[in-house]
């Protein structure tokens, strides 16, 4: 075919599955979605989806028409809904002589690095074995300790984690406006975002989402950090014409064939939407390669793992961990300790403007895997390496965390 070919993430929420008063399959929808999706792979992309749904599949099947409060409960409807779920799309691939794989996963699983890898490598051989897996949260198992939050972050990791090109996360409306467009009719839609931090725009996200599903706006914008900042250009389009994704990735080809600038790419947005050759949507730039999370280690280090305390830093531990030829974490530049946390376990690491400064002013700017535990830190927080064995009675390492286990995002210099 003509253009490059990409690996694409297609994020599916509940509501693009389920009709929201009926709560029956939105098949046509869905239909739609299958062969979109199997005409992306006959052109040689490599296609992953994530899906929600689980849960209010089970909810049909059972009857409710509200979803009960009780965990367990939950995590019972989830089980009935999946099987249902990932059975109507395997129909409906299917038709299409395309092959799919169901892969279920909760923060549990890549807790551990070599589990984080696995999974990434299983996902990876499924495409080269021209397989499209469907991703999901485990919900089944699933507790508030281990869950992703919501399908836009587990989306935007699994597109960090495979290494794709881009990300669709796809939604209720065409794309971001600066206001919400239903109850603000002088909204304006925005095109290209180039950086998430300088956006302003009001998502109204009180009551956020259907009552199938969990989404929301706000919770896409942080997705589209997430995935951005791992190199993956993200999309929000219109779940109700899923085959909007042929004419935008269409459109994403020429412009790279003619190694357009961003200011080009927003000209040629901006005239090929008003010509309704491509449809509304808005892309949000991925990093360079040279500033994006490179690292598979960096990437679970910041997007893989759950935090479980914080360590505040002063000025001067920061400008060492953050230098070229960067330090580990040493006890002398640690001011405090917030939370409660074992040995290996992630934590955030915040810095202070002064030793001085009160500690609600500390900034997060990574995270790091701890040789010590909450309780140790605080005691050998401000003391010299040779220290630790005179207060602890014993010194596992000279570094609070060492460097191959502290991670910053791209913003952090």
């Amino acid at each position: 075919m003509a253009g490059n070919v990409y690996t694409i993430v297609v994020k599916l929420g509940t509501s693009s599955l389920v009709d929201e008063v009926t709560r029956e399959p939105r098949i046509a929808n869905m239909s739609l979605i299958v062969e979109t999706i199997a005409k992306l792979r006959r052109q040689g992309h490599k296609i992953v989806i994530v899906s929600s749904g689980a849960i209010a599949f089970g909810m049909k099947r059972m009857e409710l028409t509200k979803k009960p409060s009780k965990l367990a409960a939950i995590q019972a409807l989830a089980s009935i809904g999946q099987g249902r779920l990932i059975g109507l799309f395997d129909d409906l691939f299917r038709q299409l002589n395309e092959r799919i794989a169901q892969v279920l996963i909760t923060r549990n699983d890549i807790m551990d690095f070599t589990q984080y890898k696995n999974a990434r490598n299983t996902l990876v051989e499924l495409l080269d074995m021209g397989v499209i897996p469907i991703v999901n949260e485990n919900d089944t198992l699933s507790v508030a300790e281990i869950k992703f939050g919501d399908n836009d972050t587990l989306s935007a990791i699994t597109a960090g984690m495979i290494h794709a090109d881009y990300l669709f996360l796809m939604t209720d409306v065409e794309c971001l406006y600066t206001d919400n467009p239903r109850t603000k009719p002088d909204a304006k839609p925005i095109l290209v975002v180039e950086k998430i931090d300088e956006l302003e725009v009001k998502t109204n996200d009180a009551g956020a989402g259907s009552q199938v599903g969990t989404g929301g706006m706000t919770t896409k914008l942080i997705a589209a950090e997430l995935a951005t900042n791992a190199g993956v250009t993200t999309i929000i389009t219109l779940s109700s014409q899923p085959y909007h994704i042929l004419d935008i990735v269409s459109h994403i080809q020429g412009s790279e064939e003619h190694h357009l600038t961003i200011e080009q790419q927003r000209e040629l947005m901006a005239t090929d939407i008003a010509r309704k050759i491509i449809p509304l949507h808005t892309r949000f730039l991925g990093l360079s390669r040279d500033n994006q999370i490179k690292s598979d280690k960096k990437f679970w280090l910041l997007h893989g793992l759950k935090t479980k305390g914080t360590i505040i830093i002063d000025q001067g531990c920061f400008k060492a961990l953050t230098r070229k030829n960067r330090a580990g974490l040493l006890p002398a530049g640690i001011v405090d300790v917030d939370g409660v946390f074992h040995e290996s376990e992630c934590v955030s690491i915040k810095v202070i403007p002064t030793r001085e400064s009160p500690l609600s002013e500390a900034t997060e700017i990574g995270h790091c895997r701890v040789n010590y535990s909450s309780t140790e830190i605080k005691l050998i927080k401000g003391f010299q390496s040779s220290d630790i064995e005179s207060i602890l009675g014993y010194a596992d390492s000279e570094y609070v965390a060492h460097r191959d286990n502290i991670a910053f995002p791209p913003i952090v210099k």
